[in-house]
């Protein structure tokens, strides 16, 4: 194994241990609204992109790390820069929703099918708190979605399709 490996996981590791796991409490306690756009959100907003980067996620929400502001940082795609939300709802979502895999940093190593919708148009504030919308398809729009359930308390498992929860639930028993 490579330095370059090993110091990735180390990385990995040192993140996931500040991520919060299924069965912490403030994982299922819906966030409150971001009132002050000023340098300690700047700083929350840092902390975040850094543990979401070192944890190879695409997406973190702030209860993950500890935190019940309604914030959230994401990149759903890889080439894209990070995006950090402060207050952000679905404002609409297509009818249209497709099945996929989904994985969550606060329940490692479980995967669970999760129905989303295709399409959604998400309001939102900057962290300056200038008023943001933005237009997310496929992976995108998953992304949002999967991060804005956990400002509201939800969980994958929460939406999972009923066999693929029962697998999950299952998987979490074995690896504890």
């Amino acid at each position: 194994m490579s330095t370059q490996t090993t110091d990735r996981e180390a990385r990995r590791e040192a993140a996931m241990r500040q991520i919060r796991q299924i069965g912490d409490p403030i994982l299922r306690t819906p966030s409150i609204p971001v009132q002050d756009f000023d340098e300690a959100l700047d700083e929350e907003i840092s902390r975040m992109i850094q543990i979401m980067e070192a944890a190879d996620g695409v997406g973190l929400a702030a209860p993950q790390v500890g935190s019940l502001r309604r914030l959230l940082v994401a990149r759903p795609e890889r080439d894209e820069h990070v995006v950090a939300l402060c207050n952000p709802v679905v404002a609409w979502r297509s009818d249209d929703e497709e099945a996929d895999v989904e994985g969550c940093l606060s329940i490692w190593e479980v995967t669970a099918e999760v129905p989303r919708a295709v399409s959604v148009r998400v309001e939102a504030q900057d962290p300056e708190g200038n008023e943001v919308e933005i237009h997310a398809e496929g992976f995108a729009a998953r992304v949002l979605q999967h991060e804005i359930d956990h400002l509201d308390g939800v969980l994958i498992l929460d939406r999972a399709t009923p066999e693929s929860r029962r697998a999950a639930l299952r998987a979490l028993r074995e690896s504890r």
